[in-house]
This record gives structure tokens, C-alpha cells and sequence, in this order.
């Protein structure tokens, strides 16, 4: 007996897939003479067809719930902030310096460096140590050289 077109039928009325659609072989005649998707629905409520559960995993998540790498937010640190400011601050006042000419471009690439390695805690020390050094290179580097053997 050839319940091809049946299982169809049953697979559009019930949106599912055909190896989830059961006949109950004691009752084949009934579902052979079955003809429109209500005829489906009544045998299926009365017995006659089973639908199985799903095998496998179910997914846990939805697809569109995922985060992916571009949605993952990392905070940037606090201490990072602060360096970003203070070496900006710092950067933009040695600019000014050097557009008036107060500084030559070897002691604005030393003074660069500096910044750059923390040496400077705020604008006001920047200002102290270029007051002190008096904007010469020759002062800082005899304090900061060490003898090697």
C-alpha cells in the first residue's frame, strides 16, 4: 500500500518533516480513504497518525541573541584614560613651544620621549622641569647617563 501522497498531506498540515509523521499500521485503511488536511487533523487527534518529537540538540540560543566579536564592549582603563589626556595636554603645549621657537627639534624629539615614558605627571610639571632645565638637553642628560663597565 502506497501512503506517499499521505504523508505529504500530513507534512503540509502539520509543518513538520516526513520521518517525524507516524502511521499507525492497524489503521492504514482509515488513513488511505483520508483526502483533505481536516481528514489529517481528525485522524491525528483521534490516534491514527503520531508525529514524533525532534531528535537531536535543540539550539539554546537564537542566532540573532549571539554576541559576536564586534559586540563585545571593553571598557578602556581609567589609567589609560589618564595617560591619553595628559600626554595629549603635554603634546599640544610642546607643539606651541616649538611653533614660537623656544625649543630646537632635537630637545622637542628628548622632551617627546619623556612624555611619552611618564616622566611628567601634569602641565605645571612640564612647565617646572622646562623652567629648570632652562629648554637645554645638556642638564638633564648628565643627571640621567650612567657609566657602564
Amino acid at each position: 500500500m502506497n501512503l506517499k501522497k499521505k504523508k505529504q498531506l500530513a507534512i503540509r498540515t502539520f509543518g513538520v518533516g516526513k520521518e517525524r509523521i507516524i502511521f499507525v499500521k492497524s489503521r492504514l485503511e482509515e488513513i488511505k480513504e483520508a483526502i483533505t488536511k481536516q481528514d489529517i487533523r481528525e485522524l491525528y487527534r483521534e490516534g491514527a497518525i503520531r508525529i514524533q518529537e525532534p531528535k537531536g540538540r535543540r539550539k539554546i540560543q537564537k542566532k540573532k541573541s549571539r554576541k559576536g566579536p564586534g559586540k563585545v564592549g571593553k571598557k578602556v582603563k581609567k589609567r589609560k584614560q589618564g595617560y591619553v589626556k595628559i600626554t595629549r595636554r603635554l603634546r599640544e603645549h610642546l607643539r606651541e613651544l616649538k611653533k614660537q621657537n623656544k625649543i630646537s627639534k632635537e630637545e622637542e624629539k628628548d622632551i617627546r620621549n619623556k612624555i611619552r615614558n611618564r616622566k611628567f605627571n601634569s602641565l605645571s610639571g612640564f612647565k617646572a622641569y622646562l623652567k629648570v632645565s632652562g629648554g637645554t638637553k645638556e642638564n638633564e642628560n648628565s643627571k640621567t647617563k650612567k657609566k657602564r663597565k
